[in-house]
């Protein structure tokens, strides 16, 4: 298994990018541990995609890995911060 695989986000996160998220964190779960999200271009969450980070982290427990968030801010960043992210992902 590699070092870790960084999904780049969209710069709408929300239940449109459903399918290509939840194929994109599956793959890279067959190639390694660790998962970066990285947020740079992210300007809109909505709650749709805080479920669908749950459910990653919990494919994530399953395999013992480990999930990062990278490059987060502003309002995205708020909402992560208010749902208590921070328990479930490293940030970087």
């Amino acid at each position: 298994m590699s070092e870790n695989i960084v999904i780049n986000l969209p710069e709408r996160f929300d239940f449109s990018t459903h399918g290509w998220f939840t194929k994109a964190y599956e793959d890279a779960l067959t190639k390694s541990k660790t998962i970066v999200l990285d947020f740079s271009r992210v300007t809109y969450v909505d709650s749709s995609a805080l479920g669908m980070m749950v459910l990653f982290h919990r494919q994530l427990s399953t395999k013992t890995g480990k999930g990062v968030i990278r490059n987060v801010n502003g309002t995205a960043k708020d909402i992560l911060d208010m749902a208590n992210f921070e328990k479930l992902f490293s940030y970087e």
